[in-house]
C-alpha cells in the first residue's frame, strides 16, 4: 500500500491508525499536528483515524520563523511604574517580540530570546522531517510553557494557505492568538492587503485572535481593526531589509487612530531603529533578522532590549519641541 506523507511516497503493509503510523515513524504526537486528506485530525481521534492506500498526510511542527529575565537593571518597567501592556488578554512586560528564524541553531535562538528578555516569540509551521524523527524541534529548546508562542503564516501568498497554516498551528499547540501575514510577491514581501483582509475575516469568525502584518497605510490599518484584529503590525521597511522605519508619519497616524496595540513589524536593522519605533508610541517592536544575522546575536539581542526600553521611556517622557534656532541652556541675563 502506498501513502503520501509530506509530499513523499511511502509504503505501508496494511491500513493502520494514525497513532500506529506515528509510532512507526518515531514521532511524538504531542509535538506535531497532522492533516489527513486535507482534514485536520484532532489528537483525540488519532486512534480511530485509519490511514489507507492512496491517502495523503501532512505532518507539521513549529520551527524557527523570541518569561526570561536577567539581572535587575534590565527590568522592562521603571522602578516605580507598571508599564505592562496586553494583547488579546495576554499581559506582558517586555515590548520586544522576537522571531525564531535564521539562527545557527535552536540553542543560539534560545540564548538570544533570553538575552532580549522577550516573552513572546513568533514561530512558523513546516513539515516534520519524517526520515529523521530524532531531529531537534523548537519546542525542545524554547519552552511554550514559558514563552507565548505566536504562530505566523510566513511564506504564505494566498489567504487559503494562511488560514490552513493557522488551523494546523492551533491543532499543534492549542493557540488561538496568531500572527497573520499574506505576502504579495517574493521580491518585496510586502503584504497583499485584499488577501490579508479576507483571511483575517475568516480567522476571526473561527475564533482566532489575529495580530496582523500590514502595510503602513492608516486606512487599511483602520479596516483591519474594524473587522476585529487584536493588534495592527505595520511594516517599518521590507522584511529582512534592515532599513529601519521608513515612513514615521504614517506609523504615527496609525498609532493615533488605533485602539488596539500597534507593533512595528519588519525592517528593523539595529538598536536605533527599534528606539525610533518606540519613540513614535508603538506598543512594541517585532524583529528577527536584525538579531539573528548580527555578528554577535546574543549581544545584539541585549542591545535591542535596551533600545526598546529607551524608546519607550523617551516616548513617555515627551520630547522637547523642535526649534528653528539655538536656545541657550544657560540664561544670558547676568553674564559677567
Amino acid at each position: 500500500m502506498s501513502v503520501v506523507i509530506n509530499g513523499e511516497n511511502r509504503e505501508i503493509s496494511s491500513p493502520l491508525s494514525v497513532t500506529a503510523l506515528l509510532r512507526d515513524l518515531g514521532l511524538d504526537a504531542r509535538k506535531i499536528a497532522l492533516e489527513h486528506n486535507l482534514e485536520i485530525v484532532p489528537r483525540s481521534a488519532y486512534d480511530q483515524t485509519m490511514v489507507a492506500d492512496g491517502d495523503r498526510l501532512e505532518i507539521v511542527h513549529f520551527i524557527g520563523g523570541g518569561d526570561a529575565k536577567s539581572d535587575s537593571e534590565d527590568n522592562m518597567s521603571s522602578d516605580s511604574d507598571d508599564d505592562s501592556w496586553s494583547v488579546a488578554g495576554r499581559k506582558m512586560t517586555s515590548r520586544l517580540i522576537v522571531g525564531t528564524g535564521k539562527y545557527k541553531s535552536y540553542d543560539e535562538n534560545r540564548r538570544a530570546v533570553e538575552a532580549a528578555g522577550a516573552e513572546m516569540v513568533t514561530v512558523a509551521m513546516r513539515r516534520v522531517n519524517v526520515t529523521d524523527p530524532d531531529q531537534d524541534m523548537l519546542v525542545d529548546h524554547i519552552d511554550p510553557n514559558k514563552f507565548i508562542y505566536l504562530p505566523n503564516t510566513a511564506g504564505c501568498f494566498t489567504g487559503e494557505d494562511a488560514v490552513r497554516t493557522l488551523r494546523l498551528a492551533r491543532e499543534a499547540g492549542g493557540w488561538d492568538l496568531v500572527k497573520l501575514e499574506v505576502l504579495g510577491d517574493q521580491q518585496t514581501l510586502y503584504p497583499n492587503m485584499p488577501e490579508t483582509i479576507r483571511a483575517a475575516e475568516l480567522l476571526i469568525k473561527e475564533g482566532f485572535e489575529v495580530m496582523v502584518y500590514c502595510s503602513d497605510d492608516p486606512i487599511q490599518a483602520r479596516v483591519l481593526e474594524e473587522i476585529g484584529c487584536c493588534a495592527i503590525m505595520p511594516l517599518g521597511a521590507p522584511i529582512g531589509s534592515g532599513l529601519g522605519v521608513q515612513n514615521p508619519v504614517n506609523i504615527r497616524v496609525i498609532i493615533e487612530n488605533a485602539s488596539v496595540p500597534v507593533i512595528v513589524d519588519a525592517g528593523v536593522g539595529t538598536a536605533s531603529d527599534a528606539t525610533v519605533a518606540m519613540e513614535l508610541g508603538c506598543a512594541g517592536v517585532l524583529m528577527n533578522t536584525a538579531i539573528a544575522e548580527a555578528k554577535d546575536p546574543i549581544r545584539m539581542a541585549r542591545a535591542m532590549k535596551h533600545a526598546v526600553i529607551a524608546g519607550r521611556e523617551a516616548y513617555l517622557a515627551g520630547r522637547m519641541a523642535k526649534k528653528r534656532y539655538a536656545d541657550p541652556s544657560s540664561p544670558l541675563a547676568g553674564l559677567i
